[in-house]
């Protein structure tokens, strides 16, 4: 049995749907970051994380990993080009579409008001308006693989419901297709209705 920690407004959604697609049952601690009781699972404070065998599992794009993998599900095998295509998706919405959603909340509300820019999500904005039309011109399919949707669509929708929230808008009639093919899944609708509840 698995455990979740981590609210569902988080990072920690990642996890969570990923585990209700793939039909494997979990424990869920909704907790915010820094709350005392997730201190006492993970030092740093950070969630997600996922407890396994005794273990605790950090980061969210580690724990999808680890469970495509070990569930043999929304993944490509180690080892072939498949799989390398996928990592270098995973890879890519970290670092351009991720990062920079992260960077306009730490500038937002997260840092100490005295150490925040404002100023610096105009720029973030146009960098994320850029990159994700630089992912719509690669997608190769309804997925970014093609018919096959892997933990990087996981990722990818994440990060566009975040940039929802966040005003970050892409502008993309593609992405919004795309987007909106994935969270008509049963399974996002259910990870959604926790965030609800």
């Amino acid at each position: 049995m698995y455990e979740v920690f981590g609210g569902i407004a988080s990072r920690a959604f990642r996890v969570i749907w990923l585990l209700d697609e793939m039909g494997v049952a979990f424990t869920h601690h909704d907790l915010k970051p820094h709350a005392p009781e997730l201190l006492a699972v993970n030092p740093s404070g950070k969630v997600p994380a996922l407890k396994v065998a005794g273990e605790i599992l950090t980061d969210s794009s580690a724990i999808m990993t680890f469970l495509a993998d070990k569930h043999g599900q929304f993944t490509h095998p180690a080892g072939t080009i498949a799989r390398a295509k996928q990592d270098g998706w995973f890879h890519q919405i970290l670092d351009e579409v991720d990062a920079v959603l992260w960077a306009g909340a730490r500038h937002s509300f997260i840092l100490p008001e005295a150490q925040r820019v404002p100023e610096v999500k105009d720029s973030l904005k146009w960098e994320f308006k850029r990159n994700v039309a630089r992912i719509a011109e690669r997608m190769e399919g309804p997925y970014l693989q093609g018919e096959e949707i892997t933990i990087a669509d996981f990722l990818l929708l994440h990060c566009l419901n975040w940039a929802v929230s966040a005003k970050f808008e892409h502008g993309s009639e593609k992405i919004d297709a795309y987007a909106k093919r994935i969270r008509a899944r049963e399974s996002f609708k259910a990870a959604r209705a926790r965030l609800a509840a």
